[in-house]
């Protein structure tokens, strides 16, 4: 008889031998707290304390514990009878109807340094209590079954998200769009590894029919077909994480610096009359309509024999040959230099005739559509061309207007992305090959019921790992690390 899984969630990152040891750092019995707002100084700082012992801080600090979810104004003492540190709201959310599922204190303090210092002293000062570690709150969430694995992801990207995109994808996943479709997947692989083992384990009872392995099949190729289109997204969840690459790449001289000080509004790159002044690769961080776009100035290309700039320049036909767009910009009065971009390959290659105001401009663009629009007839391998000046703005705006388009179209599928992590990936990758193992097998005449059901509980596995519903401590530090302390 085959092996079947636990119905139920598995506890992971826990262990219930030994004191109950978080993994993580520390006693699962202690009271953790840390200051959960922004840096002071501040306007409003928020103390939160979680765990056994919350209700006896709360009471020590402020005298009383309010009714729950029901915010009090009080003064804050360093002792019952003592000094008072602050005078502020205080907060009281019994578990396990609270964020980390254990009762949880929160007080809301005035933001100044001092304050929040005293405050923090005075609870360390307490038996049983310690600072937080990063993500911890979100973490004991997590344990006590609050949120899945991809509803912290999205929590994490959520407090890291810099653009209105960002925001939008992470309060997904912090909502439940991948783990909801997990649970869903989870669920056929369930009911198709039950047909497969009923036939193995009962095939001669009469109540039982006498071919259960072809609907199983069945579910299992629908569900291949399902994880294969969530994969089939040019990876456009995992981009939007990290930003839109936009590499500004040609010969030297041809005002990439400038071109990228004029796009950032600020000196980001030197600029030098001097080629090769540009040695490294630049990275600047926009916000680009929304959506996040990593703009990248490169040395200059061309041939060169010191060593260091030879380095640059295959840093730079590294960096352009993984971007997304490369805008390749060379002087306007040098159109005998557009033939050296064919060589640089590139998601898309739109070319830039910078430095237009030194030239006449009548007499340059009168075949040409407008004035810094995109033109047509303007070389192989590109998919738009812009007449631009760095020195003064022309032809800026309708560039990046079309960048912004272009942002635009990339990211905004006709569905929400679902897979938003590399990890995502791969773990729906390994339930996907497991399917199209099982089918392959299914093929074979007899079938081997045994291995289709292993097929299929390694793809139920797969899934499991997803939302954290089976062992997942080699990703656990990795995942909560990137919280910030007191989230």
């Amino acid at each position: 008889m085959t092996k079947r899984e636990p119905a139920g969630p598995v506890s992971v990152g826990w262990s219930d031998a030994g004191g109950s040891v978080n993994r993580q750092g520390g006693d699962v019995g202690d009271t953790i707290f840390a200051l959960s707002s922004g840096r002071p100084p501040a306007a409003i700082a928020v103390v939160r304390i979680s765990g056994p012992r919350a209700r006896f801080g709360l009471e020590t600090l402020a005298g009383r514990v309010p009714e729950a979810r029901q915010a009090v104004f009080t003064a804050f003492r360093d002792r019952p009878g003592g000094s008072v540190l602050d005078r502020g709201l205080a907060l009281w959310f019994p578990g396990p109807r609270s964020e980390t599922g254990e009762d949880i204190a929160e007080l809301h303090l005035h933001g100044g340094r001092a304050v929040v210092s005293a405050v923090l002293a005075a609870l360390g000062r307490l038996e049983g209590f310690r600072p937080a570690e990063a993500g911890e709150f979100a973490r004991r969430g997590f344990a006590n079954g609050k949120l899945d694995l991809t509803s912290a992801e999205g929590l994490a990207d959520l407090v890291a998200a810099e653009t209105d995109a960002q925001r939008r994808q992470a309060l997904r996943q912090l909502q439940g769009l991948l783990g909801g479709k997990a649970e869903q997947w989870r669920a056929k692989i369930v009911e198709a590894l039950a047909l497969v083992e009923a036939q193995i384990d009962f095939p001669d009872e009469g109540d039982v029919p006498g071919d259960l392995m072809g609907p199983a099949l069945a579910i299992a190729r629908e569900l291949q077909r399902e994880l294969a289109a969530a994969l089939a997204d040019d990876r456009r969840g995992e981009r939007l994480r990290e930003g839109l690459v936009i590499a500004l790449a040609g010969p030297p001289n041809s005002g990439k610096s400038s071109l990228l000080n004029r796009m950032a509004r600020r000196e980001a790159a030197i600029v030098s009359p001097y080629a090769g002044t540009t040695r490294d690769v630049i990275e600047v961080h926009l916000d680009l309509a929304g959506y996040p776009v990593t703009l990248l100035d490169t040395a200059g290309i061309r041939e060169t024999e010191d060593p260091v700039e030879r380095e640059g320049v295959q840093r730079a036909r590294d960096r352009a040959d993984a971007a997304d767009v490369v805008l390749w910009v060379i002087d306007a009065a040098a159109a005998s230099e557009v033939a050296d971009a064919a060589a640089q390959p590139g998601a898309t290659v739109w070319l830039l005739r910078n430095k237009i105001d030194r030239i006449d401009s009548e007499a340059q663009r009168s075949s040409d559509s407008g004035e810094g629009g995109s033109t047509s007839g303007s070389g192989p391998g590109f998919a738009a061309a812009f007449d631009v000046s760095a020195l003064t703005g022309q032809g800026i705006e309708s560039l990046v207007a079309a960048l912004k388009n272009h942002a635009q179209c990339f990211f905004d599928g006709s569905e929400p992305a679902l897979v938003t992590r590399a990890r995502h990936r791969q773990v729906l990758t390994e339930a996907r090959d497991a399917l199209e193992r099982a089918g392959a097998v299914g093929q074979s005449r007899p079938i081997p019921e045994d291995l289709v059901a292993e097929e299929l509980r390694l793809c139920g596995r797969a899934l499991g790992r997803l939302t954290g519903r089976v062992d997942v401590e080699d990703v656990l530090d990795a995942i909560f690390r990137e919280f910030c302390i007191g989230k």
